[in-house]
């Protein structure tokens, strides 16, 4: 999918497995790390559905846009195999083992070579794929493309694969920034990018069509980069243009991105699968997918991203303490809020699909049709959000056991599963099959991660997770039923001057929060309290701070 690019660098650092140690590292501080971790995860998705509104508005769901789409494979692939989440999560553990030892100088020498070593693979691999653009689109990408549309693809994929170098670079220098604890400015930088290119889609893609939109993508991959440089100045950086392989420190990277590496291949090759089986539909499938892709994700960033992102070090704690109860106890709390929270969301992306993409979605060029292609992918696609939110939660459980090897490998074989099952049912559902095969190979990764997750740690409490998760689908069964409800009898309503499904998209949520809170607060259930039990104890402890 198009956002893959912005998603990757705004998650491309994982936090470390050995977090540095020290006086600076209080547990005030990491709890103001946590929400501002939190505070910009919403502000990056919402600055992300906002790019998706005006560019929907620009292109629709139109063979422009599908090129758009398609031109960012090939710089998707080369950031994540070279500079993604990968190197973050090997760079970091590094660095902050030399620096907490005390040799700055060291530390610096090595996000030297680093950075140069990933900034000179990444030249030489974007001009070999900007040589290669026309054949790699005709025959690899889009092969389905008419002829005019494969030239597009391929000029638009030279031009974003300028963004490829300069997220290397930006992702090196968010994950210095991260090992030193400094968490604003590498927050802020998916913010500035996803901004620029709302900037192209609104005031240089009318003059320029689907390249200004390109120029928007470079413009906030640079201000990626640059939004960060501060940061690094204030910590004193040191940059030497030194290049060493034989370095110890740049070894250690290599040795311990090798087996993620392996891992993001699979989930690239699998969206570069999906691209080139797209590429055979009908005009505006990818774009259809895309945008469905981007309505499930918006839930799975904010509960699910935020949520693992701040419970890692924990996790990493508690296994450093060797209190393996205390973290299965953790795991599991985490798991039936997850339940508490997506289980709704589920629910409500299925059953107000239409008026949701009518009101974030349908204007200018995107039109009704644009809205059901939409919302046929969506619903295939929403039926994954549980899965997707758990695994997040399960990988970080594994990374913080120190085995990057075990969610690799199941991730691996989920992505294989996810192409084969692409390659049967899109036969019958066109693009919604795509949709079903990724949501029906996640499912699988959740069940076999959390199986093997229950080897290592021991029982998960299973019957009490799954009285949880009754008493969840119980309400929110329920709450579906209402939203609907009402959804379907404001839809019978047209008031003047209000677009269509508005009234029964704002209806619908309303009755679906209300109905939801109010349900669980008349049955006392426990999840519930715990909620409440959290957002009282944030609120003293702001008003203690």
């Amino acid at each position: 999918m198009a956002s893959e690019l912005s998603e990757a660098a705004s998650a491309a650092v994982d936090p470390p497995a050995d977090p540095p140690s020290g006086p600076t590292l209080d547990s005030r501080r990491l709890a103001g790390a946590a929400l501002v971790v939190m505070a910009f995860f919403v502000l990056s998705r919402a600055t992300g559905l906002l790019r998706e509104m005006v560019i929907g508005a620009r292109f629709g769901t139109g063979p422009e846009l599908d090129a758009y789409l398609a031109a960012f494979r090939i710089p998707d692939l080369l950031f994540q195999l070279v500079a993604g989440g990968a190197l973050g999560s090997a760079f970091i553990p590094t660095f902050a083992e030399i620096w907490v030892q005390g040799d700055r100088q060291g530390a610096w020498l090595l996000f030297s070579r680093v950075l140069n070593l990933v900034v000179l693979l990444l030249v030489v691999l974007a001009g070999l794929m900007a040589l290669l653009a026309e054949p790699l689109v005709a025959h690899v990408i889009a092969p389905g493309f008419s002829p005019a549309q494969q030239a597009l693809t391929a000029g638009l994929m030279r031009w974003m694969l300028v963004s490829s170098v300069l997220f290397g670079a930006s992702g090196l220098f968010m994950g210095a920034l991260n090992a030193l604890q400094h968490f604003l400015l590498p927050a802020a930088a998916p913010v500035v990018y996803n901004l620029a290119i709302v900037a192209g889609a609104w005031w240089l893609a009318p003059r320029y069509g689907v390249h200004g939109l390109v120029m928007g993508v470079v413009a906030g991959a640079a201000g990626h980069l640059l939004v960060q440089v501060p940061g690094l100045v204030r910590q004193r950086v040191r940059y030497r243009p030194s290049l060493a392989l034989g370095d110890p420190g740049v070894r250690e990277v290599a040795r311990l991105m090798a087996p993620r590496v392996l891992g993001l291949f699979f989930v690239q090759l699998n969206f570069l699968v999906n691209t080139l089986l797209a590429s055979r539909l009908p005009p505006g499938s990818l774009s259809a997918l895309n945008f469905a892709w981007l309505l499930m994700l918006l839930p799975q960033g904010i509960f699910a991203q935020a949520m693992a992102t701040v419970a890692f070090p924990t996790f990493a704690a508690q296994v450093a303490a060797g209190r393996t109860p205390a973290l299965r106890s953790a795991l599991l709390r985490l798991l039936q809020w997850m339940i508490f929270l997506t289980v709704p969301a589920t629910l409500v992306l299925l059953v107000l699909r239409v008026p949701l993409i009518q009101i974030l979605f349908q204007r200018g060029h995107f039109t009704s049709e644009s809205t059901q292609a939409v919302a046929y992918a969506l619903q295939f696609y929403a039926l994954g959000l549980v899965a997707h939110s758990v695994v997040e939660l399960a990988v970080r459980a594994f990374y913080a056991l120190h085995d990057t090897r075990t969610p690799v490998a199941v991730g691996m074989a989920a992505m294989g599963l996810n192409i084969l099952f692409s390659l049967l049912w899109i036969r019958w559902l066109g693009y919604g099959g795509l949709a079903l095969a990724n949501t029906v190979a996640t499912t699988l990764e959740m069940a076999v991660l959390l199986l093997l997750l229950q080897r290592r740690l021991g029982s998960l409490a299973w019957n009490e997770l799954a009285r949880s998760l009754l008493r969840v689908v119980g309400v929110s069964g329920v709450m579906a039923l209402l939203a609907g409800g009402a959804a379907r009898q404001m839809a019978s309503i047209s008031p003047g001057g209000l677009p269509e499904g508005w009234l029964p998209g704002l209806v619908g949520l309303a009755v679906a929060g209300l109905s939801y809170l109010g349900l669980h607060g008349l049955l006392r259930t426990p999840e519930l309290r715990w909620v409440l039990a959290l957002l009282r104890r944030e609120v003293a402890g702001v008003g203690r701070g």
